[in-house]
Formats: C-alpha cells, sequence, structure tokens
C-alpha cells in the first residue's frame, strides 16, 4: 500500500476550541512520493522498517503503525495478527504527514488482509484518534481540512501541476511549532471551483499563508534557507511551507523545470523529490 506524502497548499490557524486543540483551515494535495507498505498472515503483530529513513523511527517501540492495527483489529472484533514491513522514504516530522499517511495506509490494507470492512464513520473516528492529518490521508484526495482535521470538504478542481519538496535534515515538532505560535487568529479563506492552470491556482495561493511558518522558522532557521533556495528557481510559481515543517515546497507549471530546479537546489543534508501533484 502506497503512502504519499501530504501538502498543505495553505494553512490558517482560524481558532482555537475548548479542549485547546487549534481550529485550522487548510488545502490538503498529495504528492507522487510516499512510504510503502506491506503486510502479510502472520502468528502476531510485528512491524520491520526498512528505506532511508528508518532510523528515524528505531526508537519508537509502538508507532502509528502498530496503533494503527491495534485499533482497527479491536473496532472490527478480531486479532490484531500480520508482519507488517514499512519502506521509509520520506523523512520523520517533517510536515508532510508521513506517519498520518502510514497509519492511513496500515488501516487500508490490514482491512484487506484481515477481510474487514469497518462501518466508515468508526473508521474515520479511528483515523482522528490517530492524528489530525490521518483522516485526510485516509481519503487520499485532495481535500479542504477544517476543525481539527476532522471536517473534510472537496477540495477545488486541481490543475496539472508539478512541485519540489525540499526538506532541510532537521526535525521539527509539530506541538512545538503550536506553543510558538502567537498573534490573531487567520480568516477561513475562499477559494474558487477550480483553477484553469498552475498559475492560476499560485496566485490564489499567494494570497493565503501557512500561519505556522513564521514560528517553525524561530525553531528551524534552515527553513528560511529552503524557501529562498525554492523560490530562486526558474518557473517557480509559489514557494511555501507544509504543515508544521520543516519540508518546503515550490509549485511549477513545467514538469522540466521542477526536475531542473531539483537538481540545482541540491544541498548535502537536504531530502530532495520533484514531481507530479496528484489530481483527484
Amino acid at each position: 500500500m502506497f503512502a504519499p506524502a501530504k501538502l498543505n497548499l495553505f494553512l490558517h490557524v482560524v481558532g482555537r476550541a475548548p479542549d485547546g486543540y487549534h481550529l485550522l483551515d487548510s488545502l490538503a494535495v498529495f504528492a507522487g512520493c510516499g512510504d510503502v507498505l506491506c503486510a502479510q498472515d502472520a502468528e502476531e503483530l510485528s512491524l520491520t522498517v526498512t528505506g532511508p529513513f528508518a532510523a528515524g523511527l528505531a526508537g519508537e517501540a509502538d508507532n502509528l503503525v502498530l496503533r494503527a492495527a491495534r485499533a482497527l483489529a479491536a473496532e472490527a472484533g478480531v486479532p490484531a495478527r500480520a508482519e507488517l514491513v514499512l519502506e521509509k522514504h520520506l523523512p520523520v516530522a517533517s510536515g508532510i504527514g508521513g506517519g498520518s499517511a502510514d497509519a492511513a495506509a496500515t488501516l487500508r490494507l490490514l482491512s484487506n488482509l484481515w477481510g474487514v470492512a469497518p462501518d466508515p464513520a468508526a473508521l474515520e473516528r479511528i483515523a482522528l484518534r490517530l492524528g489530525a492529518d490521518v483522516p485526510v490521508c485516509l481519503g487520499g484526495e485532495a481535500a479542504r481540512m477544517g476543525g481539527v482535521g476532522e471536517r473534510l470538504e472537496p477540495a477545488p478542481a486541481l490543475p496539472p501541476c508539478y512541485a519540489l519538496l525540499v526538506n532541510p535534515g532537521v526535525a521539527v515538532a509539530t506541538a512545538a511549532v503550536f506553543r510558538a505560535r502567537s498573534g490573531p487568529f487567520s480568516a477561513p479563506a475562499s477559494l474558487p471551483a477550480g483553477w484553469p492552470d498552475a498559475a492560476a491556482m499560485a496566485a490564489d495561493l499567494a494570497g493565503l499563508a501557512n500561519d505556522l511558518e513564521a514560528p517553525a522558522r524561530g525553531l528551524c532557521p534552515p527553513i528560511g534557507d529552503v524557501l529562498a533556495a525554492i523560490a530562486a528557481q526558474p518557473g517557480c510559481l509559489l514557494a511555501r511551507m507544509s504543515g508544521s515543517g520543516a519540508t518546503c515546497f515550490g509549485l511549477f507549471a513545467d514538469p522540466v523545470a521542477a526536475e531542473h530546479a531539483a537538481g540545482a537546489v541540491a544541498h548535502a543534508g537536504w531530502w530532495v523529490r520533484a514531481g507530479a501533484l496528484r489530481r483527484n
């Protein structure tokens, strides 16, 4: 099961819920790069993590994949038995929903393996308990996110668009970024039904923001270097940070320009990928 990276094309913090969680308004889309999860029958539940970013999860005895597996088994009333192998290609704690995408892939993959079909509402509740980004990753399609991540609406029609993703090799804790945020809340965005091309989409997005970018840059100054490097590339329509960072992206109308930009920003210790955004 493929677990694609999630990008927040904009992210507004619009309020705070009574329980203290921040309320968001965001447009989430998915890139062509991601992790891969495999599963087969076994007598017990186990997880092996491989791939270039496996070390980032080495200290987690009970990560989101195992938690998702146990939650699904409990909901479906079946034993939690599977041998799971996660190929970790996305950097950890990087603002592109890697762990959330892995958890969502676990729910989909083990539903198939175990032959269970939980009620969609129950599956959504499980997803939200696992993390704010898991519901949108479970759907696997571009969506407008609201609330703490539980409110999902169809995204505007997306044009063909290509993205350059760059992470400076520094993990950023989401909770720390939210704690560092200050200032007033933003208004929800007004979006059209769709965009005719990538330039029109980028122009509209330029009038919006990622409200977590400033606090994330304060905690991780290399984010500023990454954004400057992306914005300087020919053909870049918009450069912005995704989620709580530190991964940033650039939007391009032309795949060749995106690939050339990937080569131009290559930097020791930086993770760089380019490719098409997935369209619904």
